[in-house]
Parts: C-alpha cells; structure tokens; sequence
C-alpha cells in the first residue's frame, strides 16, 4: 500500500507524562504556597489600585544553568531590599520563538548540539524553576509549544504569549487554560488589536485538543482566564510605549470592555533591539506615570 503519512518524519521519541515528571520532580508545599500567592499578588499589581510596580526582568533564554542560578541568587537579593516599591520577576524563558531557524531554547535542546533531547530539557527545565521559587524569586516564562504547559505551569507565576503567536487560536485556547496572569504582545507590526482579540478570546470558555497528565490525547474544556493583558512590545514602524499610544491602547481596551491594564517591554522593537536603551526607556515609562 501506498505510504500517505509521516512520509517526512525521521523519528517519534517517547517522552514521559506529565504525571511521571511532576511526580519524579514535585514542587513542595512552600512552593505551591509561594506561587498562589504570588501570583495573588501579580493580579492586584497588574488591574487594581495598588501602587508598586511589576519588573519582569532577566536574561533573554535560560542557557548556561550555573550562570542562571548566579543570576537569580543576585536577583533575589536586590528583591527584597525593593519589594516596598517593586514586585520583581525573573524571567526563566525555556522555549523561544524563532522568525526562520536557530536554537529553539533549554527546552527543545538543553545540550545546545543539535540534539534535542526534549525529556532533559523538561527535567532540566522544571528542576531551574523549583531552583529558583526556592530563592523566593516569583518566576516568568513565555508559553510556546501548548504541550509543554503540562510539564511546568504550575511552577510559573506569570506567563506570557510573543507576538508571533497571538494571533494563534492555539495560543489563545492554550491561555484560556493557563492559571497564571498572562500577557498577550502585540504583534511583530507593532498593532493592538490581535492582543485585544486575544485577551477576549482567552477569558471566554474554550474546548481543544491536548493531553491530559496522563500523556493521553484529550478533549480539554477551560473557563477561561480572566487575568490576561496586553504587553506593548513595539512593532516594525518603531516604538509604540509613548503617552499617545498608552491612550490609543486603553481606548481599545475600553472599547473592548476589558481592563485598562496595560504592561511595556522595555526590550524588542520599542528598544531597537539595543538592551543599553531599555533603563532609558524604564525612565519615560515612569516619568509617565
């Protein structure tokens, strides 16, 4: 008989559920505590009146583990000696979007050869996290394959969607069933309206395919999430973090009947993608405010 399928498919490496990772890896009860409660904490900083501020900062990928943990060691400290004023989150990104090719993060290839041994990378990835929560460091993390939540979300105290893939019903199903606050960017051109479509589409019940903890294929049915908000991450026509957009964004929302809540990447194109300019920019921000 004639082949008609995985015609293009070298190779299918089983991987352990979910359920065996989270049971060989589990998080502890003061884990647990702190992510609840910190994630409590994200939501009143992000759509109530509370005045400190949210910095979600780090390094762009987790790569180098050692320098990572130096990292969030040193993070952790200058958390607490600010945390009357500033709510800091690291960012643990493990998977990262790529425009054609290139590593695709800790993840998908924790050896960074070429070898993708996924199952290390999910170990690696959700022992970096436990790691780090240890420190009292709430953590971050982009969610890009809609598998890979099953493994690490409940160690992730806010989580967002790039701008690549806001505009994916996968993604916007995906969040509808995170438990985190959840930031959707907006899109590589630098326009708000996918966001805004996407923060309606999350917040509404859904029903998809997925895996359960179990590994087994299954029909996943959410309530949505009611904690997502736009990320203003600067487009192909320039920066768009400036008191005009602000406004032109909270119009949207406004218009939309959702929360005026609003987050700027200080990096990407409102940048130009020069991390020298990203305290500059920290600085309007909050001349603005």
């Amino acid at each position: 008989m004639q082949k008609t399928s995985d015609i293009n498919v070298v190779e299918t490496r089983a991987l352990p559920s979910p359920a065996t990772l989270l049971a060989e890896l589990p998080k502890t009860e003061a884990q647990a505590d702190f992510v609840a409660r910190t994630r409590r904490e994200i939501h009143r900083l992000i759509f109530t009146d509370d005045k400190r501020f949210l910095l979600i900062v780090g390094p762009c990928s987790i790569h180098d583990l050692d320098a990572g943990r130096d990292y969030a060691r040193r993070l952790a400290a200058l958390a607490r000696e600010v945390s009357d004023r500033v709510m800091i989150v690291m960012r643990v990104y493990f998977e990262k979007p790529r425009t054609t090719v290139g590593w695709k993060g800790l993840i998908m290839d924790p050896h960074l050869d070429g070898s993708h041994d996924i199952a290390a990378g999910l170990r690696l990835g959700r022992t970096f996290l436990r790691d780090v929560l240890d420190l009292g460091l709430p953590t971050a993390t982009e969610f890009l394959d809609p598998i890979t939540p099953q493994y690490v979300a409940d160690l992730v105290c806010w989580g967002a969607i790039g701008a690549r893939t806001t505009e994916s019903q996968t993604h916007r199903q995906m969040a509808s069933g995170l438990s985190m606050p959840l930031g959707f960017k907006n899109s590589t051109d630098g326009s708000f309206t996918a966001a805004i479509n996407a923060i309606k589409a999350a917040s509404q019940p859904q029903t998809f395919l997925g895996i359960n903890l179990d590994g087994a294929a299954s029909a996943i049915v959410t309530r949505g999430n009611p904690d997502c908000h736009v990320v203003l991450r600067g487009g192909a026509a320039g920066p768009n973090y400036s008191p005009a957009h602000i406004a032109q964004t909270e119009a949207l929302l406004a218009k939309a009947n959702l929360p005026k809540s609003i987050l700027v990447d200080c990096s990407h194109d409102n940048s130009a993608k020069k991390p020298e300019r990203q305290p500059e920019i920290l600085q309007e921000i909050l001349t603005q405010v």
